[in-house]
């Protein structure tokens, strides 16, 4: 039931108890009065929503990272509902460029859509086009003009019907934007274009127009705190959580320092090879050379050959040459016979400037029947060193 239903009835009670007390006729009239107009309030309040044949609602959305982006609108046609084609009359006429008088007497831009507010949903804080925009609703405007320059407005209202109540001192942000000629599009479109790990990039297209706008996220902040809220519940209780954690750090060189007490976690629940080295990489990315080499050499103790090759590529990355080609060797010693370990070995050599064993670790294991990948390395390796 809404406000100004309850609003009336109320009202009409109000006077209904004032004529109560006079006269009899009186109060029998008043009382006509009001089953008539509550009857009228019960239709009104009981009127069916129906589907709509012109421009239907639609709803798109896109997760960013842990950042949810979710555009609800109404689609018009270039053919309207009299079957009329306005292809090549939408974009200065049918949307006017810039902004426009209504019959409120003020001036508004494009509801960029069609019915109410254009509403468009952050689920976290965004950049607009650069510019800081808080999570939340708001209701989406365009301004858009002749020489391919569009403004883009973040409204805080979002319970209008379109811009025709539009007031510029509810803005949240405005941007502006270079639009682009595109293929017809017959029904106006809202799509995500483009996207990475911490950005998108959403576009309104309609007829041969398309008005994109850029929406980033400081994505590994936020990643940071999703995991910081998820090991504060039932996934804190285990060792993965941490792990998993520390290894982001890790990868993406972001709050090492936090990681490592993360890795520190995972490395008292479950000691290990993948925690024991996520740990290790922390402190040599910190900088603690001694204390990661002792904690390497321990997860090497008991390491499969892919996990000492995997080792040896982490000194690789990190420069440490001769750590890693120790780490070749005691895979070529434990395995004499496995080509990937003599071709692990030539990568370390050459990656230290030592071309001569080099070239005679990826001689050797071209000679034991390697696999079509090591093969294939192993001679372009080869090529680069002048030896094939």
């Amino acid at each position: 039931m809404s406000d100004l239903l309850i609003y009336n009835i109320v009202h009409i009670i109000i006077i209904l108890h004032t004529i109560m007390k006079t006269s009899t006729k009186l109060m029998m009239y008043s009382m006509m009065i009001l089953a008539i107009t509550l009857s009228s309030l019960n239709v009104q309040a009981q009127t069916l929503k129906t589907p709509r044949s012109a421009s239907p609602e639609a709803q798109v959305s896109q997760t960013i990272g842990f950042t949810d982006i979710t555009v609800n609108y109404s689609r018009p046609k270039l053919v309207d509902r009299r079957g009329q084609d306005r292809s090549g009359k939408i974009w200065g006429q049918l949307v006017p460029y810039g902004f426009n008088q209504n019959f409120r007497g003020t001036v508004t831009p494009w509801r960029a859509g069609a019915n109410e507010n254009t509403l468009i949903t952050f689920s976290d804080d965004v950049k607009i086009q650069g510019q800081d925009l808080a999570a939340g609703t708001y209701g989406l405007h365009m301004a858009v003009y002749e020489d391919d320059k569009a403004t883009i407005i973040f409204s805080k209202n979002t319970s209008s019907w379109g811009s025709f109540f539009y007031d510029k001192s509810e803005d949240a942000l405005r941007v502006n934007v270079i639009t682009k000629k595109a293929p017809k599009t017959d029904v106006l479109t809202f799509d995500f274009v483009e996207y990475g790990n911490d950005y998108t990039v959403l576009a309104l297209r309609w007829d041969e127009k398309e008005i994109p706008f850029k929406i980033s996220i400081d994505g590994k902040a936020l990643v940071m705190q999703n995991f910081r809220d998820q090991l504060r519940s039932l996934t804190g209780f285990g060792w993965q959580g941490h792990q998993q954690a520390a290894a982001y750090t890790l990868a993406n060189n972001v709050n090492l320092e936090e990681g490592l007490k993360w890795a520190d976690i995972a490395v008292q629940r479950n000691s290990s090879f993948p925690t024991l080295t996520t740990k290790a990489g922390i402190l040599n990315a910190l900088g603690k050379y001694e204390e990661a080499n002792a904690i390497f050499d321990k997860a090497g103790e008991t390491a499969t050959v892919a996990q000492i090759n995997q080792l040896g590529y982490q000194f690789l990355a990190a420069k440490q040459y001769e750590k890693a080609i120790e780490y070749f060797k005691k895979n070529v010693k434990n395995d004499p016979k496995n080509a990937n370990s003599y071709d692990s070995l030539g990568d370390g050599y050459k990656a230290k400037g030592d071309k001569a064993n080099a070239i005679k670790n990826y001689k050797k294991a071209l000679t034991l029947n390697p696999a079509a990948n090591v093969k294939a390395a192993s001679e372009a390796s080869l090529r680069e060193l002048g030896a094939m």
